[in-house]
């Protein structure tokens, strides 16, 4: 029956209709607060003319569906980000469906959607559906030799991130350097994209109990976050709010807690990492969390002059006598 409307999520008959556009559908209420939560309040008005074929002319066709297109894969990173997953679905999925019908069913640019489609998955729990979509990606990957370094560096951070999840460490392990590899090809060895991928393979590496090699991994990724987030200060860039933000907020927080809970203390450490954390958060324009992690930097700085002097106390006959060997007074 050409009448029979269908649920916009699940794809089942559908019975309610959007009273903001009147051109979209659900099977029930749950259906369509969680797609108005995720992604229809930003795009209802959209929809009207490309749903109602009053599109004159081909050329605005493209450019409404090229602004769905970045709306959705925004509002679906973004969610990522902030650990919303089952939120970012409904933006992933439409993200998909756009996508599709601009660039068609096997085409490259479908990738990304998979992607995060495999990510929210991911973070659901759901890692069997998370499969299908990588094999989705991979496959269309597969199809495109000419594929760049940005996809597959996306392609293999999400499958560490699926192998992480089920447990294959080794495995995981393996698509995180790949990741590093293609995301340095793309960006530089010492990017901040490059840089997340250095976490996830720590992140690895701390379940598998290799703490010299996290130890090194951090230390690599705080100063690398610590440079940029300098250059950024200087340059007075503030109000800094993006995905990335949310990711690094996690790293970095993430880092100053296992730096300041491990048994080898490297105060150095955790004040460069405190102190990219209040970089981060005064771009944000968060003082409350700046005033916080001050105290934590003026903390590590006191303990890191207190440890020098304790250590000149505890030690001066030796002092004493390197510096006697070093300028020929004695000879050991």
């Amino acid at each position: 029956n050409s009448t029979t409307l269908f649920c916009e999520l699940c794809q089942k008959r559908a019975y309610l209709e959007c009273t903001g556009c009147h051109v979209t559908f659900y099977c029930d209420e749950d259906h369509q607060q969680a797609d108005w939560v995720g992604i229809h309040e930003r795009i209802c008005q959209l929809l009207i003319p490309i749903r109602t074929q009053t599109l004159s002319q081909t050329g605005r066709s493209e450019i409404l569906y090229k602004k769905l297109i970045t709306i959705c894969k925004s509002e679906a990173e973004r969610k990522i980000a902030e650990g919303k997953h089952q939120e970012a679905l409904p933006a992933a999925q439409f993200f998909l469906r756009c996508s599709t019908d601009v660039n068609g069913p096997s085409a490259v640019q479908l990738v990304p959607a998979y992607l995060l489609l495999a990510e929210a998955n991911t973070g659901l729990g759901d890692l069997v559906s998370a499969m299908e979509f990588l094999s989705q990606a991979e496959w269309v990957v597969l199809k495109s030799p000419d594929c760049g370094h940005e996809i597959l560096h996306r392609l293999h951070r999400s499958q560490g991130r699926l192998h992480t999840a089920l447990g294959y460490l080794e495995s995981a392990r393996k698509h995180f350097a790949n990741d590093i590899y293609h995301a340095s090809e793309e960006y530089g060895a010492d990017s901040i994209i490059s840089c997340e991928g250095y976490f996830l393979l720590a992140s690895v590496f701390v379940k598998e109990g290799k703490m010299p090699v996290v130890r090194s991994l951090y230390s690599q990724i705080a100063q690398t976050w610590h440079s940029h987030l300098t250059k950024l200060l200087k340059s007075h860039v503030e109000n800094v709010q993006n995905p990335d933000q949310v990711e690094v907020d996690k790293t970095l927080t993430a880092i100053l807690e296992f730096v300041q809970c491990d048994v080898i203390a490297d105060l150095a450490q955790v004040v460069l990492v405190a102190h990219s954390l209040s970089m981060l958060w005064f771009l944000r324009g968060d003082s409350v969390k700046v005033s916080s992690v001050t105290e934590v930097v003026k903390s590590g700085q006191r303990s890191q002059r207190v440890t020098l002097k304790t250590f000149v106390l505890k030690h001066t006959a030796l002092i004493l006598l390197l510096l006697a060997y070093f300028y020929g007074f004695i000879y050991l």
